[in-house]
């Protein structure tokens, strides 16, 4: 099993873990809450006593779900702290103050335990929902490659178009067809692209299926450089970089 196969099972366990805590402390929570309720004047109503707990855990939910619309637009929404901050105080002072001013002190930390729960284990799946939705983002796919780019430590020098004495091989014997002579032009050397040029290539020689050293060839980049994009581009698609891919560039 590769390193991005474990911390994909280990991110969606954690995910799952979480979902449960959540559920089962908002649960204990509000139940908890109908009770106090019941016993404070709405015992004789039980629509009414177990209706009246939304408005505080609400309050948190709501909170929340602006708090990461806020993230995702790159700003902070203070009405959203402060919905969240008054739920869950709220939510946690009535959940203590119902056990009664007689009662042993783990009783207090028994009814302060699933109302604290629930906003830790809320907050923690909302910051993973925010950084699973900036990840798949494409100008964040888009601002690492460059970053892959940039800092790379293997670039390819510029090919010289100046012939060296020495290395300068002896003409070929053209080619003869039909009893006539066909000579074939030199190619010549591909200039090397700046960094946003060599992105953008290398982008879209893996949407075409392109392997590492072709796509280091039309970018005029190394393959290592190239295979640290692909690899960045298939996580993103959630998709483990093919055997065959990351054997060219070794």
């Amino acid at each position: 099993m590769t390193k991005d196969r474990i911390e994909r099972f280990a991110l969606i366990a954690a995910g799952v873990v979480i979902v449960a805590l959540t559920g089962a402390a908002f649960w204990l929570s509000y139940a908890h809450l109908a009770e106090v309720a019941g016993a404070h004047g709405l015992g004789h109503a039980a629509d009414r006593q177990w209706a009246w707990p939304a408005t505080l855990d609400a309050f948190i939910i709501a909170g929340e779900l602006l708090m990461l619309r806020a993230g995702l637009q790159g700003r902070t929404d203070w009405w959203a702290v402060g919905l969240t901050v008054a739920g869950s105080l709220g939510s946690i002072g009535l959940n203590v103050a119902g056990v009664g001013g007689d009662a042993e002190a783990l009783d207090y930390v028994v009814a302060a335990v699933p109302p604290t729960a629930a906003l830790l284990a809320f907050g923690a799946l909302m910051r993973q929902v925010h950084r699973a939705v900036v990840d798949d983002s494409p100008a964040a796919a888009a601002e690492v490659d460059a970053v892959v780019i940039e800092r790379d430590t293997e670039p390819v020098p510029p090919v010289s178009t100046t012939p060296r004495p020495e290395l300068t091989p002896a003409p070929a014997n053209p080619l003869v067809i039909c009893g006539g002579h066909l000579e074939i032009p030199a190619v010549p050397p591909r200039p090397r692209l700046d960094t946003e040029a060599a992105r953008q290539a290398i982008e879209q020689a893996w949407r075409d299926g392109l392997s590492i050293r072709e796509a280091a060839r039309v970018s005029t980049r190394a393959p290592s450089q190239v295979q640290r994009v692909y690899a960045r581009l298939e996580a993103a698609k959630g998709v483990q970089p093919m055997p065959g891919q990351l054997a060219l560039a070794q």
